[in-house]
């Protein structure tokens, strides 16, 4: 597992939770690196939150027949790309956002979670990374963490 991150301080967080690697892309190629940890071959799948000149980037990084799955746009939805390396690795780039989806199928996925992923929680199996917890009164403050950067996990609020 290779994760992208924006600081040695979380490069480091996600080695001790387990991934093979984690580039800093404010300091290093992801491209290379990823390709490199691969022994050239590229990554299987790929998941982008990031969007815009980063298509271009991970159609590089993936490894033929790989799988690019595209969850958010923090550069933009429209990136300008060459589509040759889509076709000639055989990519699949797809798509998927929750916020539109009808509440009965939002129902049928937080059914899923129950069954599936509720009890590796409860076994303790699986932890979400807390980076750090505030009241709802304080949701300045808790935007301000998330808005500098330096956080790593998820930043809750309590009522």
């Amino acid at each position: 597992m290779i994760a992208t991150v924006g600081s040695d301080e979380k490069a480091a967080a996600c080695q001790r939770l387990g991934a093979d690697v984690a580039v800093n892309y404010r300091g290093g190629d992801f491209v290379a690196k990823t390709l490199a940890a691969t022994g050239g071959r590229g990554a299987n799948v790929i998941l982008d939150m990031v969007g815009g000149d980063y298509v271009a980037r991970n159609y590089a990084a993936a490894a033929t027949d790989g799988r690019i799955v595209q969850i958010a746009f923090l550069r933009g939805p429209e990136p300008k790309i060459d589509l040759r390396p889509l076709m000639q690795k055989r990519l699949v780039h797809t798509g998927s956002t929750l916020r539109p989806r009808s509440p009965a199928e939002k129902a049928v996925i937080a059914e899923a979670l129950e069954a599936k992923v509720w009890p590796l929680l409860e076994a303790g199996r699986c932890k979400p990374v807390i980076d750090s917890v505030f009241p709802l009164a304080d949701v300045a403050k808790a935007h301000a963490r998330i808005d500098d950067g330096a956080h790593v996990g998820k930043i809750v609020l309590t009522v």
